[in-house]
């Protein structure tokens, strides 16, 4: 039986590359220590009624199967191409959402870190792992308003600068947990 957890909506994977896609219309990329977000990357429409400068929308997924009493997982940090968009397209505003994709990578660690420590205990073992992910997803969802609001939706240079130094320290904290 497997079983798909998403945020905002359900994944059908076909990876490609660096590059896997959502649907006909949606295009997903992996999260690579080698490649930073270029304006490029962001094809969505700015939101007419946002006065954000730009707005970058990830996905923590995971997925798993049980099978003979044993249980095996895949997580997958994506950004989405296609749901993020650029108002004011400057290097300092692309460190910003960087950022954003970034502490979505951290969450996949910290998950995959949770999942590689939960004891299985057969099919009863699936409201465990609902209550992992839910517990990681409002993690992240908090660190991402605590990002906006500290820096001010990266208005506030200093803490801008603090924040990137922060996620920096997550990231190598966590990566022993980057091999998910």
């Amino acid at each position: 039986m497997k079983l798909l957890f998403y945020i905002l909506i359900s994944f059908c994977f076909a990876a490609q590359n660096n590059i896997a896609a959502q649907s006909k219309n949606e295009v997903l990329l992996k999260w690579d220590a080698q490649k930073k977000l270029t304006w490029a990357d962001y094809k969505g429409q700015p939101n007419q009624f946002s006065d954000a400068a730009a707005s970058t929308s990830t996905y923590l997924v995971i997925s798993y199967d049980f099978y003979q009493d044993k249980m095996s997982y895949k997580i997958k940090s994506y950004f989405s191409a296609t749901r993020s968009w650029g108002r004011h397209k400057t290097p300092y505003i692309l460190s910003h959402e960087q950022g954003h994709f970034d502490i979505a990578e951290i969450f996949a660690r910290k998950l995959y870190k949770e999942m590689s420590e939960y004891k299985y205990e057969g099919r009863k073992s699936k409201q465990g792992l609902d209550d992992i992910y839910d517990k990681i997803i409002r993690e992240k969802s908090a660190m991402q308003d605590q990002y906006d609001k500290e820096t001010n939706h990266s208005i506030n240079e200093k803490k801008q600068a603090e924040w990137i130094a922060k996620i920096k320290l997550l990231l190598e904290q966590y990566a022993a947990y980057s091999d998910y």
